[in-house]
């Protein structure tokens, strides 16, 4: 199959071509056909496989082959995401594909100036990439209006959901026309989120290319029994064994990480450090210098465990193991992209083998220990200790659950106390998990 085939416009082949794009990967091979003959749909794929092609190809498709109707140009495709760095992301591509089309693109997000953003919105906007509580800004101040959307998407919208934004994709819904088309795409589906689909979308066809919660089988997962106060020089052992490799680590607390930045610093390492506390200009300066290698490791919470796209990434490690087992899967998908091998490390203290029970259920397989000489833990890991209160780290993973309307654009919520902490060939264990019973009550953390 080649992009030729699905029917897609010229002015859209040209700008492939021209970005060596060739053959559609399987989320775009089963979901645009579909979205171009109308229909509504529930679009599922792991990271990484081209979920934003998939939508946003046949989205200026319509757009370009539709009349606009007379007056002043008002936004006709409108794509909410639940991150800055992802609503970038997704401008940039679809403005990429759409090079060729005479069509404005904007994007809008909180920790960002509201005047350009105004600004944009009066010129007049046919395809809108936004975060939900930016665009209840800009719809209580009359400066944003959507009653001319032919084409709604919620992309990572299972993320949307966690991160407390249903009140807000509710009231922006009521503002939109019935007769439109919608397009909801993630990287997992539950039953929640299917019969809440089923609430604003027509007989929404389904695409699921593979498993729920899949993981690509290029990533090797090994884990490190360590003290919780022993992974900071863990990790810089780690580094210090692999010279010039770039590297995601992942931190729980914007305090944490932050910390964890500057004493990688300390120790020689070029680190930069995003979450959600920093404003959008310092988080895109962050990604900037880890893009163009001027930084070697990158710092984070979970704001950047979707959205960012690094090629040839080879390796991510979890210095603390996330809240949730399903965020696990999105953190280490920004390595092993496209068929790529990569390595995910946790470092993982006493009190979280409860948490890695959960990434070994969702797994489906066993993590390997592995002790680093010199690090033994004082205590043997035990993947049946109590899980942490995730409300403990409310104020870190994003907006509290029908929070305020820039819940998880402004980055609100007390920093939490960091945990530092870093791996000789122990025995494997086998743990059971837990369910995201807990997910919905634990809120927290701007995006």
């Amino acid at each position: 199959m080649t992009f030729e085939s699905l029917g897609l416009a010229p002015a859209l082949l040209r700008a492939l071509s021209e970005q060596g794009y060739t053959t559609p990967t399987p989320i775009q091979a089963q979901a645009i056909p579909l979205v171009l003959a109308g229909h509504d749909l529930l679009g599922g794929a792991q990271t990484g496989t081209g979920k934003t092609a998939a939508f946003g190809l046949p989205l200026l498709n319509h757009l370009s082959r539709q009349t606009a109707a007379n007056g002043p140009r008002k936004v006709r495709a409108l794509v909410l995401v639940p991150t800055r760095e992802l609503a970038v992301q997704v401008n940039d591509s679809i403005r990429s594909y759409g090079k060729h089309l005479r069509l404005n693109f904007g994007t809008i997000f909180g920790g960002a100036g509201m005047g350009p953003q105004v600004d944009m919105l009066r010129r007049g906007v046919d395809v809108l990439v936004a975060t939900p509580g930016r665009l209840i800004d800009h719809i209580e101040r009359g400066t944003a209006r959507l009653d001319g959307i032919e084409i709604l998407v919620l992309d990572e919208a299972d993320r949307m959901l966690d991160m407390g934004f249903l009140p807000a994709i509710k009231r922006i819904l009521g503002k939109l026309p019935a007769q439109r088309q919608t397009l909801l795409f993630s990287a997992t589906f539950e039953a929640q989120l299917k019969q809440l689909a089923l609430q604003f979308m027509r007989n929404p066809q389904q695409v699921q290319v593979a498993a729920n919660n899949t993981i690509a089988e290029t990533i090797a997962h090994r884990a490190h029994p360590v003290d919780a106060g022993r992974k900071r020089d863990l990790l810089v052992e780690i580094l210090a064994k692999r010279p010039g490799e770039q590297v995601i680590v992942f931190g729980r607390t914007k305090h944490g990480c932050n910390r964890l930045a500057e004493q990688l610093e300390q120790s020689g390492l070029k680190a930069v450090a995003i979450h959600g506390n920093k404003s959008q200009a310092q988080r895109q300066k962050a990604l900037n210098l880890f893009k163009a290698a001027k930084a070697r490791v990158l710092v984070a919470t979970d704001v950047a465990a979707r959205g960012l796209d690094i090629p040839d990434l080879p390796l991510v490690i979890n210095y603390d193991l996330p809240m949730v087992a399903e965020d696990y899967v999105h953190r280490i998908g920004r390595t092993g992209r496209n068929g790529a091998s990569g390595e995910a490390l946790s470092l993982v203290s006493h009190d979280e083998g409860g948490l890695l029970r959960q990434i070994q259920k969702i797994l489906k397989n066993e993590v390997e220990l592995v002790t680093v000489a010199g690090y033994e833990p004082s205590r043997p890991l035990r993947l049946d200790v109590a899980l942490p209160n995730p409300r403990q780290n409310a104020g870190n993973r994003g907006p509290r659950p029908g929070g305020g309307r820039n819940a998880g654009n402004r980055g609100h919520g007390k920093p939490g106390a960091a945990r530092q902490g870093h791996a000789h060939a122990g025995p494997k264990q086998r743990g059971g998990g837990q369910g995201r019973g807990s997910r919905r009550g634990g809120g927290g953390g701007a995006a």
